[in-house]
Formats: structure tokens, sequence, C-alpha cells
């Protein structure tokens, strides 16, 4: 471009930070803020499997591929299916080297990409609230104090409940009738030896028509749970989510009759439960273009949690950032850009609506099928239901 553009990204994820180490990598000036007020303000969430043609694909345009590999466990490539009477159905194991979709720990994902940028690029504890356009195709950021900045460039990565989205269009995430309960347990191999088997070295899915549990490991001997189960979005009518026993009381009803080994996944969990209802954007989700402003991951897409979101915001961020470096102004960045992501994320959002229905029907059926159109390799999964956190 002719002059430095000014930009900034709201929200510091994944896709937001790899859009920013890309466009610093060539001298890009960026500014991203986030309303978290450090970065280790919350859980950054469970495992994710980085597939080797999006979210791998990004790493290497950061330059951080090496890194991640050496953070990765390919070994948790592995997935366990059995049905409610703890029968194991179904067990794959990725190739000896085979690098198509290791796991990581957001977190570490996280904690690298934070590490490759600039001292001071990420403002914690600064929410955006909204952002306006300008005429001449400026984007004006108004801050949670009231303070505003103007830009060139405003980039909404800040996720399903994105305070930038509605200057693009009016969608709102909805509930798909679906709510993931998550708890975890410690020292899994030691103080969970039950838990430990179960799950193996990856991911194991037990399920029985509308309902499913999910252990996923996790790095350090950490496994994450997920209670997951159709039902109203206030399932928890009467009940104090802070109460753990009387969760356990009411999850342990919605599965009687499931094999005790299974049941200990609701009765042995270390702390409380965290309630997640499931909620999408509509697909397909599009707008008319506002200059100077555009979004990327969840903000764009947000999709059922079935191994995609996380690659293609990190695809997402890597192609936008290349896209302000290849063109010589915003508008024609922003043209090439969306011109490729809202396709990609329509095509992908719909395949993600279709493995949901098919991995959590809306029946009673104890049968626990998966069919082979979801798996692309006989070797490995390619789409999993466990949630990316």
């Amino acid at each position: 471009m002719s002059t430095t553009p000014r930009i900034a990204i709201a929200g510091a994820g994944l896709g937001g930070l790899v859009c920013a180490r890309v466009l610093q990598q060539h001298g890009v000036p960026v500014t991203v803020y986030e309303g978290e007020t450090h970065p280790h303000s919350r859980s950054q969430g469970g495992s994710l499997d980085i597939d080797e043609d999006t979210g791998q694909a990004a790493l290497r345009a950061a330059g951080l591929f090496e890194q991640f590999l050496a953070l990765s466990r390919p070994e948790s490539q592995e997935w366990r299916l059995y049905d409610r009477h703890a029968s194991l159905m179904r067990h794959d194991q990725a190739g000896e080297g085979d690098l198509s979709r290791p796991e990581i720990d957001r977190g570490q994902l996280r904690a690298l990409l934070l590490d490759s940028l600039t001292p001071g690029t990420v403002r914690w504890g600064h929410p955006v609230t909204a952002v306006t356009p300008l005429p001449h195709g400026a984007a004006r950021l108004h801050h949670h104090d009231r303070a505003s900045e103007d830009f060139d460039l405003v980039v909404g990565a800040d996720g399903a409940w994105s305070r930038v989205r509605p200057a693009l269009s009016d969608a709102q995430p909805s509930y798909t009738g679906i709510t993931m309960v998550e708890s975890h347990f410690d020292d899994v191999d030691h103080r969970h030896p039950g838990i430990a088997r179960l799950v193996g070295r990856g991911t194991m899915t037990a399920k029985a028509g509308r309902r499913s549990l999910v252990l996923q490991r996790n790095s350090n001997g950490h496994v994450r749970a997920y209670t997951t189960f159709r039902g109203p979005q206030d399932w928890h009518a009467g009940l104090d989510l802070a109460d753990a026993e009387a969760v356990r009381e009411r999850l342990l009803a919605q599965y009687q009759g499931w094999h005790e080994s299974l049941l200990d996944i609701l009765r042995e969990n270390e702390g409380g439960f965290i309630n997640r209802p499931m909620f999408v954007l509509p697909v397909p989700h599009s707008w008319q273009r506002v200059p100077g402003i555009t979004l990327l991951g969840d903000a764009a897409h947000l999709m059922p949690p079935v191994g995609v979101g996380a690659n293609l915001a990190l695809l997402d961020g890597a192609e936008l950032a290349r896209a302000v470096l290849d063109h010589s102004t915003i508008e024609e960045a922003l043209d090439a850009y969306e011109s490729v992501m809202l396709p990609r994320a329509t095509d992908n959002a719909r395949t993600a609506q279709q493995m949901l229905a098919t991995l959590m029907p809306d029946t009673e059926s104890d049968e626990a099928v998966f069919p082979d159109s979801l798996w692309p390799s006989s070797t490995r999964p390619d789409a999993r239901p466990a949630p990316t956190g």
C-alpha cells in the first residue's frame, strides 16, 4: 500500500492473533483490543486438532509451524467410540508419522501466538463495544470507557457475540437445541485410571440417541469431559449451576441405565460443571460490504464444534493479513479476502450442521453409529464429535 494502514483487531483469540502476527512479520503495525484483563484471566478451553490444510497452513504463513509441532501431540489423533453399555464400537488411530491433525491445547497455541507478537500489541482490559463506519472508508472503534479511535481497517475477531458484527449484519446466534456441560479431571492416569482407560491417548465418545459423553485428553494428564444432550436451553431450570452435587444428580438422572464406567464421568470429576449451550449463526451468513470493517472466525461463521471452527479462524486470519499485504487498498484487500472466506465458511457450516444432525440425532435410538461418509480416511477421524474448546 502507498501508506501504512491503521489496523485494529477486536479480540485476542486465535484468528485475530495469527492475523496480527502475519502483518507484523511484514512490517505492518496493528493493535489488538481484548476485554480480558490478562492472558491467564480465564481457561482457554480444551484440545484442538489442527488440520494440515487450514490451521497448519496458517501457522506456516505465520512462521510458527515448527514451534507448533514441538508442542503438539500427534498421538492424540486417536479416537474411540462406545455405546451406552461401554462396548467399544470403533477405534481409530493415526499411522506412524501422521501429522495431518495433531492435537494441541488451545491455551498453548494462544500462548505461542501471543509470544510471537511485538510487546504491547495486545491491549488487555480494552473491550470493544461497537464499530461505526466513517466517510471515505475509515471506521471508528468505540471502547468501554466511551473513548474512540479511528482506523482504516477494523477486524471483528471477537467471537460468537461479536460487538463488531452489528456494523455489517443483523444476524444473531441461535440455540441449536444441544447443550454441553463441561467438567474435568486432573492427573488422570494416577487419580482416575478408569477414565484414563476410556479416553486412551486422544478422544472418546459414548453415545445413544439424543445423548453422548465425551472425554478429551489434554496435555499434562488433564482430561476434559463434555456431557452433551438435546434439550431446552433452560434444562437447568430450578437448579443452581454452582451447586455441583445438584447438577451431578440432574445429569445422572438423564443418563440412567448407562454403564457404570461411563457414569463415573459424571461422578468423579474434580470441581464443578460449566453449562455451555451450543449456538450457531445462520447459514449462509454474509453481508453487504461496509468499507473498512470485516470479520473472521466465529464472529463471521459460528458453527457447531466439530473440529472446524478454530482451524477456519486461523486460516481466515492468515489470509486476511496476506490480502492486506498484497493489495494497494483496504477495499481491494477485503474484496479478495471476503470473496474466498464467505463461500468457504458457508460450505463448512453446512457440512458441520449435517454432521451435528448425524452425531446428535433427535431420536432415542440406542445405536452408536457414525456413517462412513463422516470418515474420509479409514485410519483416522477427520471430523470427531469432540468439542474444540
